[in-house]
């Protein structure tokens, strides 16, 4: 079991922020079981820890937060990352291939997984082949994902065990002669993933889901919105929480529809604490970076094409109604304004329903001002992933500047609709504080183009806390519970090394998570970390390294 049950305690000698908006700092305050019970003076607090003969954490003068609550990342892909080839920040395709060569030497892996290359990144600028995959493996599938999740190369022994070649399928991208490249993109990367799904045990599965798990709870993450969930990884949550009473993360499941039919009402009705199912997630286009995502115009730099609808107005139209029907929250991602435009339209044809179960919009990078009063008119909720900013260096290139004006609005969404902060993980760097770094920068110190244009949708860094909070636990229905530190919610915190408001905006990326705490048990500890010695319960002394 990750942790036992503690009476409570009282936390003294801090920083308590219990809410952002209004931000509110106490001295001191009690958790009593799973719930916070006071907040308020340190004086206060002891008098209660007396009465009530709890143990006392002296926080030594660290700061105390709400747990932060990633509202959109996939666990299953965050665990698979944690376990396969990081290709982030590779500059070149031959350092591309001499990692893939490195890691392919330690690996005894049947399928060869890798996620982070950019081809805007490497010296090329092109994508990576099957040609140049299969220099460095040839005699195991290999399969290397973009940043992004929407495009991957594989080398010619995938192609030969999908069959691929043999078909008409879509998305198997070729050159001016008509031969299969290895880059794969929509029906046929899903048709690639699918057979790694089926290689799969729900052994390993599992394995990799508490590798996820645990890596949220280091970040000081409490609570996430894990979408795209497939019904194998769900049952595998459902078996861990079996197996040990609780998870160390809070998660909140976005099933895929079809796999949602599967399940009963009742199933999908069920919940308990730590797991459940929220709504389903549905998909309008792709992404900035594969230039699939769904514009109104062409692309700036490649007036050829406007990117790709995932799902037509009808049918998505019929699903978001079928969501609603058994009272699930659809989920929708749209990155372009036109496959946002698209979404609005499937959402306002059931608006009673969308306001009352506060259907989503995934992204919305690209946006128009007319879409945003519309987001506002329909109290749409929208969860975005700030870090995108620095990711996406090459935006401004890839939509315009007039469009760019409108690219990734924070701080204009933030004034119009309630909106929720993610990471998108593996996408992006599931640290919290790497967000709030750029969510309040928007990549003024790296010199990132789209900052030139758009510095005034900066959030300030109580936006930011909040919306990485309370926010999204609006966004996960989950605001009665979650998102504060308030007398009666549920006590979900994280101990950190620094108050992030007395040092500079650049610093808070910096910031170390000491400890995490989800239903009053702590779930993570720092490993250099004495500041817990006070308590009787000598797990709560677990760090990372010991689940």
């Amino acid at each position: 079991m990750w942790s036992a049950a503690m009476r409570g305690f009282a936390l003294v000698n801090g920083h308590i922020y219990v809410s952002f908006k209004p931000t509110l700092k106490v001295e001191a305050a009690v958790i009593l079981g799973n719930r916070v019970a006071y907040v308020g003076s340190e004086a206060g607090a002891l008098s209660k820890a007396r009465t009530l003969s709890l143990e006392t954490l002296d926080l030594r003068g660290k700061t105390v937060l709400p747990g932060f609550i990633d509202a959109h990342m996939h666990l299953d892909l965050l665990g698979v990352s944690l376990n396969t080839l990081d290709l982030r920040g590779v500059r070149s395709i031959a350092e591309l291939k001499n990692k893939l060569g490195n890691y392919v030497e330690r690996s005894r892996a049947r399928w060869i997984l890798g996620r982070g290359w950019d081809q805007e990144m490497l010296e090329e600028k092109r994508y990576p082949t099957r040609w140049d995959l299969d220099e460095a493996v040839n005699d195991r599938p290999v399969v290397l994902s973009r940043l992004c999740g929407h495009v991957a190369v594989v080398n010619t022994r995938t192609l030969e065990i999908t069959g691929l070649t043999e078909g008409s399928i879509s998305g198997l991208l070729r050159n001016e002669a008509g031969v299969p490249t290895g880059v794969v993109t929509g029906k046929a990367l899903e048709t690639i993933r699918s057979m790694i799904e089926e290689h799969t045990t729900f052994d390993e599965r599992k394995k990799l889901l508490i590798n996820a798990l645990v890596y949220s709870a280091s970040q000081g993450v409490t609570t996430v919105g894990f979408v795209s969930c497939g019904l194998a990884s769900f049952k595998a949550l459902q078996e861990l929480e079996a197996e040990h009473g609780r998870l160390p993360v809070r998660v909140r499941a976005y099933l895929n529809p079809g796999e949602a039919k599967h399940m009963s009402l009742q199933d999908l009705k069920r919940s308990s604490p730590y797991l459940k199912v929220n709504g389903v997630k549905l998909f309008a286009d792709g992404s900035l970076g594969a230039r699939s995502a769904l514009l109104s115009k062409p692309y700036s730099d490649s007036p050829d094409t406007s990117g790709c609808e995932s799902i037509d107005v009808d049918s998505l139209r019929k699903f978001v109604k079928e969501a609603c029907e058994t009272g699930m929250q659809a989920a929708v991602h749209a990155i372009g304004d036109k496959a946002v435009e698209n979404t609005l339209k499937a959402f306002e044809s059931v608006a009673e329903c969308s306001r009352k179960l506060r259907n989503r919009v995934e992204h919305a990078s690209v946006l128009r001002s007319d879409l945003i009063e519309v987001m506002r008119r329909l109290n749409i909720v929208v969860v975005v992933q700030p870090h995108f900013v620095v990711t996406d260096w090459w935006v401004v290139s890839r939509v315009g500047v007039e469009r760019a004006r409108f690219t990734y609005p924070f701080k204009t969404l933030a004034g119009n609709v309630k909106l929720g902060l993610s990471t998108d993980a593996p996408v992006e760097p599931l640290n919290p504080w790497e967000t709030v770094y750029v969510a309040t920068t928007r990549g003024r110190h790296e010199d990132i183009p789209l900052y030139r244009h758009t510095a005034g949708e900066c959030l300030t860094l109580e936006e930011t806390l909040h919306f990485y909070t309370d926010g999204s636990a609006y966004a996960l229905l989950e605001e009665d519970e979650l998102g504060t530190l308030n007398e009666g919610k549920l006590a979900d915190m994280v101990i950190v090394d620094k108050d992030p408001f007395n040092i500079p905006l650049e610093e808070v990326r910096r910031m170390r998570v000491l400890a995490t705490f989800v239903d009053g048990r702590c779930t993570f500890t720092f490993r250099e970390y004495s500041g817990l010695e006070g308590l009787k319960e000598k797990n709560l002394n677990k760090s990372l390294s010991n689940f």
